[in-house]
């Protein structure tokens, strides 16, 4: 059975195209457009991984993504931080003392081959 990830972005054209990359991988993905709905199908679906981007209405991806790490039983799922933020953003969330650093992190523009080589790399 095909593992499922969770594409959360702002931008619909990021959105399509992660789904595609990914999809072309294999993969089933499931889309998100804000922290909200994000949270909402993390609790519904629980995917086995979660591409976040970090600067959305409604709910930031640093607030779901400490939500998620936060509950016990979704901490566990590896989330990718996929973000047009600069570099020093991966540096300043990971050493935030809260929640663990991500698993993952892609600057955009996000590049195929990177993106596949992290999926692979947190799900086996």
């Amino acid at each position: 059975m095909a593992k499922t990830i969770l594409v959360v972005d702002d931008e619909p054209d990021v959105v399509t195209y992660l789904c595609a990359v990914l999809k072309d991988a294999g993969y089933e993905t499931l889309e998100a457009s804000n922290g909200e709905e994000a949270m909402e199908a993390v609790v519904a679906k629980h995917p086995d991984l979660i591409t976040l981007d970090i600067t959305m209405p409604e709910m930031t991806g640093v607030k779901a993504y400490r939500r998620i790490k936060e509950d016990a039983h979704l901490k566990k799922i590896p989330v990718i931080m996929v973000t047009g933020v600069a570099h020093e953003f991966k540096k300043f969330i990971s050493t935030r003392e809260q929640v663990p650093a991500p698993e993952g992190y892609l600057e955009k523009p996000v590049k195929p081959e990177e993106l596949l080589s992290e999926v692979k790399r947190l799900l086996g």
